[in-house]
């Protein structure tokens, strides 16, 4: 890379139950390659993609300096953000004067470049693309969301007594605990917490809910 090639900012995101964010590194450093841009940092983190504050996303937007370009593998991993979260995302963007690239979205691309009149009018079409394709990771969103409540809506008029296996793991827990306490009357919450393997708050809270 020369000392001219556009910086470029790497930014991956998988939400908490995907796989690693890393994943799409090798495919973004492939098409900055690719594009004559030069990588200068990458940010990564398993977070939803639902929520405005993300830690390494909000380090990016401070880190990164006007004329710098923002690449991600696609609309997605940025924003599966309310409407108004996603329009107050692309003005901090546009105030700090970054350069949005997708990697899945070629009208994007030639934001690595300015080229004039052209490239006023694909910005035009760039950004209402941007803008249905980021409505779009939103409403998916929230049909996944639908689905599941919907799903433990029908476990449960087929059988009123079920509960989610969460629940189920804190009555093990609970009744783990309360052998341990009945066992060993004098013995402190720490080493009821190590016996358990559970957290100490645990041993505190079912303490207290068996008092009262």
């Amino acid at each position: 890379m020369n000392a001219h090639s556009p910086k470029a900012h790497l930014y991956l995101r998988a939400s908490t139950k995907d796989q690693d964010a890393l994943r799409a590194k090798s495919l973004l450093e492939a098409f900055a390659a690719e594009k004559g841009l030069s990588v200068v940092a990458t940010y990564s983190e398993n977070i939803s993609g639902t929520k405005l504050n993300r830690p390494e996303l909000m380090r990016l937007l401070d880190t990164a300096e006007k004329g710098e370009v923002l690449l991600v593998e696609s609309v997605d991993r940025l924003s599966r953000l309310s409407q108004t979260d996603w329009e107050t995302l692309k003005a901090t963007i546009k105030g700090k004067g970054l350069r949005l690239v997708i990697a899945d979205l070629p009208t994007s691309h030639m934001m690595v470049e300015d080229r004039g009149i052209t490239g006023q009018i694909m910005e035009v079409i760039n950004n209402m693309l941007l803008d249905l394709m980021a409505t779009m990771a939103r409403l998916d969103q929230e049909k996944r969301v639908e689905r599941i409540k919907q799903g433990l809506e029908n476990k449960r008029a087929a059988d009123p007594e079920w509960k989610p296996a969460g629940k189920g793991k804190n009555t093990a827990m609970w009744e783990k605990v309360t052998a341990i306490m009945a066992k060993h009357p004098t013995m402190s919450a720490d080493d009821v917490a190590k016996l358990a393997e559970c957290g100490v708050a645990t041993v505190y809270r079912i303490k207290r809910e068996m008092k009262s």
